[in-house]
């Protein structure tokens, strides 16, 4: 696979998000996962994300047992900053206290199985706590040898660059599709708050360009749910998704909605055709032509869907093919 850099590393040019292993997308299968991630090292996918909310520490402890012998060969990121209320709606509250980013850091390295974590994001703003000290606490966390580096989950240009002023943020990750572009300074429709499976940091399309920001402060910008959360590979229906799945109540997938957004599927599989590529791979190979900071991290529990997306690094997309896809407005209903 291309390699992209992080942070001076050299990584798999698409990584691999892994809650959908432990929670919110169906049932758990351990032993699958753990050779799906295995899988992935062998393929050259090593920028793997988890977080400590996904699966309320399952997430993490299923990545500690699949790198159990090959941790040298991933570059790691887990988050902290959110904590799970209610994990059946997944409903989860914000904790930025430093006194909470330190003793769940522990927790993450000891469930992870290492010693260090390659990359640590605060997962959400706390706005009952200042930036400045959930972040200073994170920055003690890397001058101890805890965390390579640090970076934000969700936020707007003004969040990044008030951290990046007291230690340097090393990757920004935010939801970045061709159904969501708020990071790249489109409008939104999100209205902010707590809404189910996520707290949403800012709404209204303030966060401003946060794509471009990190390409002019040297930190890599990592899009998940690159494939608009199944939808675009244009074989997602509602009706296939578990009791456990939460796209059963997403606004973007209620009857009206799909119908509506139906229109982006069409370009991207138009796209697709003229390429002999699959849908998946036209939907990230899009993610990864807005920049070489870019790593997107899809998500998947199976092996087939793991090589589909890592063959999207070959795949180059024309300024024909670009111009179509940018043409085609973004999603219509809420991402939450």
């Amino acid at each position: 696979m291309k390699n992209r850099d992080f942070a001076g590393r050299s990584v798999g040019a698409i990584g691999l998000g892994c809650m959908g292993m432990s929670w919110a997308y169906g049932e758990s299968d351990d032993a699958a996962s753990i050779a799906l991630i295995r899988e992935a090292l062998d393929l050259g996918v090593t920028f793997l994300d988890t977080a400590q909310p996904y699966g309320d520490g399952h997430n993490e402890a299923l990545l500690g047992r699949a790198l159990a012998g090959r941790r040298d060969e991933a570059v790691l990121a887990t988050k902290t900053g959110l904590v799970v209320e209610d994990k059946k709606t997944f409903t989860m509250v914000r904790r930025g206290t430093p006194e909470h980013v330190k003793s769940s850091a522990e927790d993450s390295l000891r469930r992870l199985g290492t010693d260090v974590i390659d990359l640590y994001y605060l997962h959400r703003v706390d706005p009952d706590v200042p930036l400045a000290d959930t972040w200073g606490a994170m920055a003690e966390l890397v001058a101890e040898g805890k965390a390579r580096a640090i970076g934000l989950s969700e936020v707007g240009v003004a969040q990044a660059a008030e951290a990046h002023a007291i230690h340097p943020v090393a990757a920004i990750q935010s939801e970045l599709s061709l159904w969501t572009r708020d990071a790249m300074g489109a409008p939104s429709t999100e209205t902010s708050g707590s809404v189910g499976m996520l707290s949403v940091v800012g709404g209204a399309g303030d966060a401003g360009d946060v794509v471009g920001w990190c390409a002019a402060n040297g930190a890599a910008f990592v899009p998940f749910s690159p494939l608009g959360r199944g939808f675009l590979t244009g074989t997602v229906s509602a009706s296939d998704f578990e009791d456990e799945d939460f796209r059963k109540i997403n606004p973007r997938f209620q009857e009206e909605a799909v119908k509506a957004n139906q229109r982006i599927v069409d370009v991207v599989k138009a796209v697709a055709e003229r390429h002999g590529a699959t849908p998946a791979q036209v939907a990230i190979a899009w993610t990864l032509a807005q920049g070489d900071h870019v790593i997107p991290i899809p998500g998947t529990k199976k092996s087939r869907y793991l090589r589909d997306n890592a063959g999207a690094a070959d795949l180059e997309l024309t300024e024909r093919d670009l111009a179509e896809l940018d043409a085609v407005p973004p999603a219509v209903g809420g991402r939450y």
